[in-house]
């Protein structure tokens, strides 16, 4: 039998811990997935609608209209998905129902995907494009309630991290596809149809969406579920309301990380949704805004990466602290921020803790919640989630109308960070029912 030294076999445990078991695998295929359609909604698609919405004949609207219509759009699904999460959350708990949403909720966004690229008139083209988002958002409340289900608590960061890592990555081949159809499209060579460049960029999505999730799809099974009773369905707003009782006035450790949760990833939103609009303020290529942008989805990558094999050494909360410090650091770095040079510096920063962030409150909560209920709970987490930005916007808004400069604005959230990170450490010094980070 072969020997090995003491250093050699603590390095072959440690891989053997970062090894990913099938079903995990399949689980962060789905990041990969999803994340296609995000970087679609995010770029291409608003300037779809507008090709279609905007013009001088019958039932066409101005560029105000439609830029006012995508907003309300994007309103409309928030609130909706807000409304019915915690609802059918609960409703999924009960046992073999997550993988039944799970399945549906993916099948009907990536049709309703497909299906928005064959639109002609920009009515069809919103509502179908409001189904599909709604199912799409429905289909990450159940993945993220999934996560306990597919790994062990002492691996939750280190699989939730690489889900994110990949989805960066993963969301950037079908992209490429829809950005080259767009290039050889009527507003830039002329080469392709409108039509064709849509029906392109939405198909390969689609198509992407879909076919990297059938893996999860088979693999999944439920295993921590809540028995199904007589007038289940009834008792549902009553179940829920228990929760949201027990949490307010009971399970302190929660209700401390979700305030903690809107605060910090509110400032994460309003950096994220506002990048575009720093570097038009300070009147910066908007060629090299994207090149920026696209790298920093490399950068989002490989700290993703980083963080998954420090969640393997560190407690989680030490983790999501040094994010939040990070984030605060990118904050103030905006005051000195005048150049492409100082905007692809701060981008890097934005990047290094972005997916990170995200990834680690995710399993955060999961270690802290009873995972029968997990649907039930990230239900609830998902509306503290679709808050991000509201509150970072409005005070952007606030000091640019008061005549400052976007440096100063985007300096101000700071303080959704300290904020955060202040009820980050009394959620950390406090006990919870579900508490299982130090397991």
């Amino acid at each position: 039998m072969g020997k090995c030294t003491k250093g050699k076999c603590m390095s072959e445990e440690k891989n053997e811990k970062q090894k990913l078991t099938k079903l995990e695998r399949s689980w962060i295929l789905y990041d990969v997935g999803n994340s296609a359609f995000t970087m679609l909604a995010c770029t291409l698609i608003p300037i779809w609608f507008k090709t279609l919405a905007i013009g001088d004949g019958p039932g066409q609207i101005t560029s105000d209209q439609a830029t006012a219509c995508w907003a309300i759009i994007t309103a409309v699904v928030t609130v909706i998905t807000a409304v019915l999460g915690p609802i059918l959350g609960t409703f999924m708990d009960y046992e073999g129902r997550k993988k039944k949403f799970f399945i549906t909720t993916v099948a009907v966004g990536a049709a309703g995907c497909l299906l928005t690229g064959f639109s002609t008139n920009w009515i069809i083209f919103m509502a179908i494009y409001i189904v599909s988002r709604i199912f799409y958002s429905i289909s990450l409340l159940v993945y993220d309630a999934m996560l306990g289900d597919v790994t062990t608590d002492e691996r939750l960061d280190l699989v939730s991290s690489y889900g994110y890592g990949w989805g960066y990555i993963g969301s950037c081949a079908p992209f490429f596809v829809a950005m080259i159809a767009y290039i050889l499209g009527p507003d830039m060579k002329g080469l392709l149809p409108n039509r064709l460049v849509m029906i392109i960029g939405f198909g390969v999505t689609a198509v992407w969406w879909f076919a990297v999730t059938v893996p999860l799809m088979k693999r999944y099974r439920q295993v921590h579920y809540v028995e199904k009773e007589p007038g289940a369905v009834r008792d549902t707003f009553k179940k829920l309301g228990n929760t949201v009782r027990r949490i307010a006035l009971e399970d302190k450790k929660v209700l401390y990380f979700l305030i903690a949760f809107f605060l910090y990833i509110d400032g994460v939103g309003t950096i994220i949704d506002n990048c575009i609009n720093v570097g038009t303020d300070l009147g910066l290529s908007t060629v090299g805004q994207v090149v920026t942008l696209i790298i920093t989805q490399v950068v989002a990558f490989v700290f993703s990466m980083i963080f998954a094999k420090l969640s393997l050494k560190y407690r989680t909360v030490t983790l999501l602290e040094i994010c939040i410090i990070g984030y605060f650091c990118v904050c103030l770095y905006a005051l000195t921020l005048h150049s492409l040079l100082g905007f692809f510096i701060l981008a890097m920063g934005v990047g290094m803790f972005q997916g990170s962030i995200q990834s680690l409150s995710r399993s955060y909560f999961t270690k802290i919640i009873p995972l029968e209920k997990s649907g039930e709970y990230f239900g609830i987490y998902d509306i503290f989630s679709k808050g991000a930005s509201f509150l970072g916007s409005a005070l952007l808004g606030i000091v640019k109308l008061a005549g400052a400069s976007i440096n100063i604005g985007v300096a101000s959230l700071a303080v959704f960070f300290l904020l955060g990170f202040i009820f980050m450490r009394i959620c950390d010094r406090t006990p919870g029912a579900g508490d299982r980070e130090n397991i």
